[in-house]
Parts: C-alpha cells; structure tokens; sequence
C-alpha cells in the first residue's frame, strides 16, 4: 500500500504548476498530519473548527490551516487567531463575524465565497446573483478586517464527469466575470474546486485550490 508521502508526491506530479494542493485532514489523526508534514504538505484543510483548533495546538505553526467545512458564527472566534483561508463563507452576516473577530486577533483574514453549483440540494452556498451583491455592497467596505479573495464550489456528487466538469467551468466563469468588480478588498485571485474524486479535471477547468482528502490518506 503507497505511504501517504508516496500519495503526496504523486498528487504533487500530476497538478499544474498553478494549482495548489490542500491536504484535507478531517477525522484524520494528527499521527497521520504529521507523516504528511514530513513529506512537505503545509496546507490543511478542516471541515470543524474544534478539531482544527486542537490540531494547530499539536503542530508546527508554519502550517496553513483552510477552512473548509460549513462555518457557524458562533465558532468563528476559536479559529480566527491563526487560520489562513476560509472556503466557505455563504452569507453576509458570516462575513461579518469573520472581520470582527479578525479585527480582536488585529488580523486580516482572507476568505473565499462559497458557491453553489451541484444539482443536489444538500450543498451549501450562495448563487451567483447573492455573491455579486455582497462583492458590489457598499457596506463589504467598512470589512476592512477581511478579504474576499475569490471563489469555492463543489461539484454535484455524480459519476457522470460531464456534469462535474460543466459545473467546475461554470464557476469559472463567474470567477472570471466577477473580476471586474475587483477593489482593494476584493480580488478573484485564489479558485477552490476539486476533490480527490475529480482534482484533475478541477485544475484543467482552472482550478488553483484542490481540496484532497481519501486519495492522500486514504478512505478509513
């Protein structure tokens, strides 16, 4: 069975130069997090702030922690001392508690808005025309604690990888029309997509970001 370093590095070869790998170590133990640290992963990618708290306290500070997973308010200030990308903002108001508590920690907290581009309904996320109005919204400038520095989805969980690649490019494109709404606190310059079942076709539709999890780890 391939060691996760060996799983590391074959990830590593396979991904564009433009296309970074975030390690999602959700449930995994930090014995694992640390076998993958030694093989030179340092983006991290949570799904629950608890266990990325607890899991930052265990581990070498040069590690990026993303967030990854549905965000309530109420855990924004656990997190808000050390976490480098949050990838699933889906409402205004969660924005906001991010820069407050951003603000407490005199930090700078950048943040991807979360998409919704699947066909089930269980996915989080904004619709495009939600994620344009908070990015235009005279009231995103006085976030000064925060930036929006691009967009997250995730693709329909279907074996029909037409589907998925449609979905991936249509994020895309939004990505790319939502550049001309660039300021000083908005950049479209990070594109999270892709997980270990289709990163590949992800980074060919332009992702940046590819959120993999089972297939450096594997699946227990």
């Amino acid at each position: 069975m391939p060691s996760i370093a060996d799983n590391l590095a074959q990830i590593e070869q396979e991904l564009l130069k433009d296309t970074r790998l975030v390690a999602v170590t959700k449930t995994k133990p930090t014995s694992l997090l640390t076998e993958a640290y030694a093989a030179g992963a340092r983006l991290f990618g949570e799904n629950k702030v608890q266990e990325m708290v607890a899991k930052y306290e265990e581990l070498p500070k040069d590690i990026e922690w993303h967030m990854i997973g549905h965000l309530q308010t109420n855990k924004v200030k656990y997190m808000a001392p050390f976490v480098s990308l949050v990838h699933s903002v889906d409402s205004f108001k969660l924005l906001k508690e991010i820069n407050k508590e951003a603000k407490k920690n005199d930090r700078v907290i950048d943040c991807l808005l979360q998409i919704y581009i699947a066909r089930e309904e269980t996915k989080f996320g904004l619709s495009e025309e939600e994620a344009l109005e908070i990015i235009t919204s005279a009231e995103l400038a006085a976030l000064t604690n925060i930036r929006v520095v691009g967009l997250m989805g995730m693709a329909s969980n279907t074996d029909d990888l037409n589907v998925v690649r449609l979905e991936f490019r249509g994020l895309k494109n939004t990505f790319e029309s939502f550049k001309s709404h660039e300021n000083g606190q908005v950049s479209m310059r990070e594109l999270s997509m892709g997980m270990s079942g289709d990163y590949l076709i992800a980074q060919e539709e332009g992702s940046t970001l590819v959120r993999v999890g089972s297939a450096i780890f594997g699946s227990r």
